[in-house]
């Protein structure tokens, strides 16, 4: 699953909320989970019985839960008021609605061999239950390959330019706290000069490295701009977060899983996205001008290349760190190019 990496000193609730609903972890006891599945007739009949659960991964967001019947394997997924690793982070609870409407209104299409189908929802828990995909594992190994084939860079961009040929659905929902909690970690504090983290703590010397972009004042004002499209409404549907954590592949099988973020925005903000992310794994910039020339929709290249850039400062000097194992002269040529993204 996904294994992004916040380091931080910031605090920005000093106590969670409690929940009154029925609360699923790792921990849980097979009975009391059987009862509440049958409960839900989520269950193929009263023979099938979970014989074990386990972590299907490192998620950050929610808790996720891999169960294993008799009869199959599943996936059940449930949403916090508070990023699950980092529980002083709050986050909308009803993120999980946003997941469950995104595969829906994408379900009948081709992207249905692409994503997970839905077995149920219980709103008022806010669990999601999925079917499981298998051992499948999530891209991050770009970073560490430093390379994509052909094949999986087209089965991506095709990937994505139907999502965003979807129909938005009328009652599609704003998502607006999860914008704004993700324009907060994209937008604003990876540019702070006094932000409460120490890129240091990261790598020695980054944080000298971020310090000039901080101080930016012609680039802050892009960003800026940018930021304030991104909280704009749009007309196309977007994933929202599609990097390497949220592509998953199984021998010649590609998914694309967690689509809380999701909204209706500009399409230049998923492709600018993808692009920033084969650009930090590979080194190489030629891969914003590939994508471009896949996409079969419009998409303004010069806006891709600004929120690519943004991607990339924010991933190199913001707190949502990725396994990216570089020295400090490639993390300074990535920020030098991706200055130049954002103000070409």
């Amino acid at each position: 699953m996904v294994r992004i990496f916040f380091v931080f000193r910031l605090s920005f609730r000093k106590t969670k909320p409690q929940l009154s609903l029925f609360k699923i972890d790792i921990n849980i006891g097979l009975a009391k989970l059987q009862e509440y599945m049958h409960q839900n007739d989520w269950l193929l009949s009263k023979s099938e019985e979970i014989m074990s659960v386990e972590k299907p991964g490192e998620g950050n967001m929610n808790v996720v839960l891999r169960m294993t019947t008799n009869r199959r394997s599943l996936i059940l997924k449930q949403s916090r008021p508070f990023v699950q690793k980092y529980q002083q982070i709050e986050a909308p609870i009803d993120r999980i609605v946003v997941e469950r409407q995104f595969y829906q209104a994408i379900q009948s299409s081709a992207l249905s061999a692409h994503i997970p189908k839905i077995l149920g929802f219980d709103i008022s828990d806010h669990l999601l239950l999925l079917e499981d995909l298998g051992q499948c594992e999530d891209m991050v190994f770009l970073y560490e390959k430093r390379e994509i084939d052909k094949t999986a860079l087209q089965k991506l961009t095709f990937i994505i330019d139907l999502i965003h040929r979807t129909k938005v659905p009328g009652d599609f929902p704003e998502n607006i706290e999860m914008r704004k909690l993700n324009h907060r970690h994209i937008f604003v504090l990876p540019f702070l000069k006094d932000n409460g983290f120490s890129l240091d703590d990261i790598q020695p010397g980054l944080q000298e490295l971020s310090l000039p972009y901080k101080i930016d004042a012609k680039l802050k004002k892009a960003i800026k701009k940018i930021g304030k499209r991104y909280l704009s409404e749009g007309d196309t549907l977007l994933h929202g977060d599609y990097y390497p954590g949220s592509w998953m592949t199984e021998s010649n099988n590609l998914y694309v899983i967690d689509p809380e973020f999701g909204f209706v925005g500009f399409a230049e903000f998923d492709l600018g996205v993808m692009a920033a992310h084969l650009i930090m794994a590979t080194g190489k910039k030629k891969y914003l001008s590939r994508i471009h020339s896949r996409y079969n929709g419009p998409a303004d290249k010069k806006l891709m290349s600004q929120v690519a850039g943004i991607e990339i400062m924010r991933r190199l000097i913001g707190l949502a760190q990725l396994p990216l194992d570089r020295t400090i002269d490639e993390k300074k040529s990535l920020l030098k190019k991706a200055h130049k993204m954002i103000l070409r």
